[in-house]
């Protein structure tokens, strides 16, 4: 288990993914695609990514827009886990 990012530490990883918010303990981004079948689409992929990483995002899909929560359900929180899996995700939307 990964250990929860105290805040000094989050705040700077947080700067390698800027699209993502932090509240309630975990990290958040909604993206937007152009039609219904490129964001389910896209969340084939990531099940194939947060597979492989053995953490699992909530996801949401409603129409076109995906949103996304990363936590770390053991520690209670945001680890580096998250912050890896944000990463990846980013790399797949860009």
């Amino acid at each position: 288990m990964s250990d929860l990012l105290e805040d000094d530490d989050l705040t700077t990883a947080l700067k390698k993914c800027p699209e993502w918010d932090y509240e309630n303990n975990a990290i958040h981004r909604t993206i937007e695609f152009e039609e219904f079948m490129e964001a389910i689409d896209f969340v084939n992929d990531l099940a194939e990514i947060a597979d492989e990483a053995q953490h699992h995002p909530d996801i949401r899909i409603r129409d076109t827009k995906v949103s996304l929560k990363l936590t770390t359900h053991d520690a209670g929180g945001v680890t580096d886990a998250d912050i890896e899996l944000a990463q990846r995700i980013d790399n797949l939307v860009d």
